[in-house]
């Protein structure tokens, strides 16, 4: 049995070509990667909605101030932060007094439930309505569920196993990407908005099953890890634990600069996809109704970013299959932090001098597929060295408060340069540099403790 054991298989050999895979590991991945396709693949399927539903979108305040789709997406994320305010600590309650896979299955079901609502009463709310309440709950399930995924799969394997098999994982969500925006893009005309919602819901009970049998499979392979994967996770909240330790606030705030940098980039994108979608399809185009002339361009809009996330998620693909694994290799977990902000300093300095839709488009598909590669890659790796609270509590602070509160100081960016000081997507470019700049100064303190950190876990062990 151990000479068996200590054999790789056929499917371990294969998996070898993205990354250094022992004898048995090669199962366990790759159901790991196949959930991970499920998850990104039904948030990638319902993506394009959000912006078809609140970028046309224009609300007239007291006053006769007009705020158009661009803007109300950036204050919306400030409301998302607002919101994790809440939903991190009644989190941090449930995952203290129940075992993983009831976590799991709590709040994926929550989801999924919700989103089934949306699809059967959402076209009869008013249009402002609909696209706000839609995109505040898309930015929590993408956060939420992507960092349970990532929780359960820090808890399943040890920092040396994770740095060499995380390549693998992500690899999977990354083909997730790919196929739910091509998705996105096939059905949206032909199926309409409500459906696709369907085609996610079905994705999400795929995904769900797929993590119960991974939980039950590695149970039976190693007993203490079944017993551990029956308790609860400590007592202490992610947001108690984040402040506690400087490594773990470390991570909150370079998640806090990194979102803010890439929202900011995205109303620079927004903003100048609006205005083309106005000049394809001018008001009173064709003595079309003002519903209309929204419809259609918000189907152009939608089409648009469903198409550019095709594209970005091919070279995601790319990154993670044959870079990831031998980035972390080459200069540790660590050394990947720097890639992203070097790559986000030339675009945004690009974008001050040149501000067209077709630049900016290709600048944003490879510094988004940088950051949904490595970086996130990255970020969850960062948590292997740490505690199981930590990995579940802490990650899902990082990765829902931190992250959305990068969205609240880019609605604060927003309102003080677009709203306040009349600046246009030049002047964007120029702040969001500025924060490119606080962000490698907090990529090279994390780099130190990190490699602090992992240095002592070896000695330990």
């Amino acid at each position: 049995m151990e000479e068996s054991r200590s054999e790789k298989s056929a499917l371990d050999r294969m998996l070898g070509i993205a990354a250094e895979v022992r004898a048995g590991e090669g199962a366990t991945a790759l159901l790991l990667s196949f959930a991970g396709f499920l998850t990104l693949a039904s948030y990638y399927t319902i993506r394009p909605l959000r912006s078809g539903f609140l970028l046309p979108v224009n609300i007239t305040l007291p006053g006769g101030v007009v705020i158009d789709g661009p803007v109300i997406t950036s204050y919306s994320g400030a409301i998302l932060a607002a919101l994790f305010l809440v939903i991190v600590p009644a989190y941090g309650a449930l995952a203290s007094r129940v075992n993983r896979m009831r976590l799991i299955n709590a709040v994926t079901f929550f989801f999924a439930g919700t989103l089934l609502i949306f699809s059967l009463f959402g076209q009869a709310m008013p249009g402002a309505a609909l696209g706000i309440l839609f995109f505040l709950w898309v930015g929590t399930f993408n956060v939420m569920v992507q960092a349970q995924f990532w929780s359960f799969a820090n808890d399943l394997y040890t920092q040396e196993q994770g740095t060499r098999l995380f390549a693998i994982v992500g690899f999977g969500a990354t083909l997730g990407g790919i196929a739910g925006s091509r998705l996105a893009a096939s059905l949206l005309n032909s199926i309409g908005e409500y459906q696709l919602m369907i085609v996610a819901i079905v994705q999400l009970g795929v995904f769900l099953a797929l993590l119960n049998v991974v939980n039950a499979r590695e149970g039976g392979r190693a007993p203490e890890k079944k017993r551990e994967a029956e308790e609860a996770v400590g007592k202490e909240g992610g947001f108690q634990l984040v402040m506690k330790h400087k490594y773990l606030l470390l991570i909150g705030l370079l998640t806090l600069a990194v979102q803010v940098t890439n929202t900011g980039g995205n109303y620079i994108l927004d903003a100048t996809l609006t205005d083309a979608a106005e000049a394809r399809v001018p008001d009173g185009a064709g003595g079309q109704t003002e519903e209309a002339i929204r419809s259609e361009r918000g189907r152009f809009i939608g089409g648009f970013r469903a198409d550019m996330d095709f594209y970005q998620n091919i070279i995601v693909a790319i990154i993670q299959l044959f870079f990831v694994s031998r980035i972390f290799k080459w200069v540790g977990v660590g050394g990947g932090l720097f890639f992203l902000p070097i790559l986000a300093l030339v675009n945004y300095s690009i974008f001050a001098l040149i501000p067209i839709l077709s630049i900016i488009r290709v600048a944003k598909i490879t510094e988004n597929a940088t950051d949904y590669s490595l970086q996130n890659t990255t970020r969850r790796a960062l948590f292997l060295p740490t505690s199981r609270a930590a990995k579940y509590k802490a990650l899902q602070a990082v990765e829902t408060f931190f992250w959305r509160a990068g969205d609240m100081l880019s609605a604060m960016t927003t309102f003080v340069v677009v709203q306040m000081l009349q600046i246009g997507v030049r002047g964007y470019a120029l702040v969001n540099i500025g924060f490119v700049l606080v962000w490698l100064v907090i990529a090279f303190n994390l780099y130190r403790e990190n490699k602090r950190l992992t240095t002592e876990k070896r000695l330990a062990a």
